[in-house]
């Protein structure tokens, strides 16, 4: 058998003033794409030949030019359209949180352009993050589709496994069946709706109990994504029947699903030690052990924001006579960046830090010490490896405070990318990340964890973001 396979990922935030272009995507193709896309030995078999097409992740980032959307598209149809005449199903994994200039959803726009070309009938089969939305056109051009149970993301490679073993299934035992969608009146971020707690914990022990009825092949529950303005926005889920027969159980089931979420909607609340900024920094400073992380939500890069914000440097600089030693890992600053770049390791010089693209990341005009440069490391949970840009780690003089500053807003979210730092992180008593809820690793290895309640490109508040093309009334932006 013949399957052909291709990834494209998106997280786009429309509240950046940045564009995702082809120079911010990782692309790799060919036999070259596969080592990127967590398949596992799945298609290891004699009788299977796998053809690739292209990896292209852009992972968070503003709304995608046409021009590289069309690059990304045009790579998976070509490969489509030369294979097609014994072509017999397609892998994809994608996101469903893209936005396309001029289009919309990418994945949508693809989707209905392979089906297009396909026919009703060739299986497709996708694997997805449930931090993106759907219709019910998308569920119904997929044979077989599910999302992530894992917030954060743990089990990425366990559900793309998934997905490839069902597509073989369909494709070595042909049947026709079509998922059963339901959309849902409420809208969720992220940091509402992490697996380890309440009350997405026994959503996913409700899907995991549907499918232990044989007539259930897979539930999802895709809580969506809000950082652009859709009509699509909002959760949804998907039931897939195991066989053409169940298609009324299935249907049953997502009623079941729906219900079961719907009725928790009161409960979804922010995981963990959440706090506004100044509590959540004194709360960190006064921790016992070390150390203790704080993360900047209105400026999490794991959704689409720049990592560009000097609120919270510009809050740790007012204290005095600071004794704890405070890391920043990083702040977004291309210019600063590259400057330093160009200097060794002991240099001391001034630096102007903050990109000024509002208030919130206004520049800091600092003498610094230049410590460390090194390369940014990808985050092994993603299923990225390799080089992801240059950093310079500087201390500001006369200060406790030690800042690494990079050229994009790639994340640091696991241990080996503050090793690459080029310092002892571990001894800080305070490291400010740029995330939402913290990431396991890291909260492993800290004292306290704290979302600090920033304001910026990814605010945790709903109320606060400006709506007009939703589904309304939408929950909790409405009362229903």
């Amino acid at each position: 058998m013949k399957i052909l396979v291709g990834k494209f990922t998106l997280e786009a935030n429309e509240h950046v003033p940045m564009m995702c272009d082809i120079e911010d995507v990782a692309m790799s193709y060919g036999a070259d794409s596969l080592t990127h896309m967590q398949l596992g030995d799945v298609f290891d078999r004699d009788d299977i030949e796998v053809v690739p097409t292209i990896c292209a992740d852009a992972a968070c980032s503003g709304v995608m030019r046409r021009r590289c959307f069309d690059h990304i598209e045009g790579t998976i149809l070509n490969g489509i359209r030369t294979n097609l005449a014994d072509l017999d199903g397609i892998y994809l994994h994608l996101h469903g949180a893209s936005y396309v200039e001029c289009i919309g959803s990418g994945e949508m726009h693809l989707l209905a352009a392979i089906r297009q070309m396909v026919g009703p009938y060739l299986p497709i089969a996708v694997a997805c993050d449930p931090h993106g939305n759907l219709t019910e056109e998308y569920v119904h051009n997929c044979t077989f589709i599910r999302s992530y149970r894992e917030a954060p993301h743990t089990d990425i490679a366990e559900t793309v496994q998934r997905t490839c073993r069902e597509l073989i299934r369909f494709i070595e035992q042909p049947c026709r069946v079509t998922p059963v969608y339901r959309k849902l009146p409420l809208i969720l971020g992220g940091e509402q709706s992490v697996s380890t707690d309440e009350p997405v914990r026994s959503i996913n022990d409700f899907m995991n109990h549907l499918e232990e009825d044989p007539r259930i092949l897979s539930a999802s529950w895709h809580v969506g994504y809000l950082r652009h303005d859709c009509a699509e926005a909002g959760c949804g889920v998907v039931v897939i029947p195991s066989d053409p027969r169940y298609a009324e159980t299935a249907e049953h089931a997502a009623d079941e699903l729906a219900s079961f979420v719907w009725e928790r909607r009161h409960e979804f609340h922010y995981t963990g030690t959440t706090a506004e900024p100044d509590e959540a920094l004194a709360m960190a400073l006064a921790c016992k052990g070390r150390p203790a992380f704080i993360t900047d939500s209105g400026d999490n890069v794991t959704s689409g924001a720049m990592g560009a914000n000097t609120f919270v440097l510009q809050q740790v600089l007012e204290i005095q006579n600071l004794d704890q030693k405070v890391l920043f890992a990083a702040i977004h600053d291309d210019n600063t960046c590259h400057k330093l770049g160009e200097f060794a390791v002991g240099t001391t010089c001034k630096i102007s830090l903050g990109m000024a693209l509002d208030e919130l990341s206004s520049p800091i005009e600092l003498d610094v010490e230049i410590v460390a440069h090194g390369r940014q490391e990808g985050t092994h949970m993603y299923g990225e490896h390799g080089d992801y840009g240059p950093l310079a780690t500087v201390k500001i003089v006369d200060r406790p405070v030690w800042i690494v500053i990079t050229d994009n807003n790639h994340s640091f979210v696991e241990e080996h990318q503050l090793d690459a730092c080029g310092v002892p992180w571990r001894d800080f008593e305070v490291i400010v990340v740029k995330q939402g809820y913290i990431h396991p690793e890291l909260k492993a290895a800290g004292a306290l964890s704290v979302m600090s309640l920033t304001d910026g490109a990814t605010p945790q508040n709903t109320k606060l973001i400006k709506f007009k093309r939703i589904m309304r009334p939408m929950y909790p932006i409405d009362e229903i």
